[in-house]
């Protein structure tokens, strides 16, 4: 895996959300919370991945939008190190379920955590 985030990678099908959220597991790492799905999409990709940030925390636009693009860059830095191992494809889901606005080196270690947690929980 290359440290870019193309548009393939990329989570939209409302379908495969939907049955993300009823079907999948998710690993915790406070303030993210990771929604996670062994699936088959028709992309070439292994991995296939959306941010979320919750209106009820966060009631400007600006500030979620800030957030997502945090999330997005520090998956985007860490998906090669902790995503190659992967056998299958799978859908991910990334929230973000803090109150307080992230500085990027907090939402970066944080991400590493919640990425080692899925790892561990991916081998057994």
């Amino acid at each position: 895996m290359s440290f870019t985030y193309p548009q393939q990678e990329k989570l939209k099908s409302r379908k495969l959300i939907d049955k993300l959220f009823t079907e999948g597991k998710s690993v915790s790492a406070y303030p993210f919370r990771m929604v996670y799905l062994p699936t088959s999409h028709n992309e070439d990709v292994l991995a296939k991945t959306g941010v979320s940030v919750s209106k009820r925390n966060f009631k400007k636009a600006p500030d979620r939008n800030r957030i997502k693009r945090l999330l997005r860059e520090a998956y985007r830095l860490n998906k090669a190190e902790y995503f190659n191992n992967l056998t299958a494809q799978h859908a991910f889901m990334i929230l973000y379920i803090g109150k307080e606005k992230p500085t990027f080196l907090q939402v970066e270690t944080k991400m590493k955590q919640l990425f080692e947690k899925f790892s561990i929980k991916i081998s057994e």
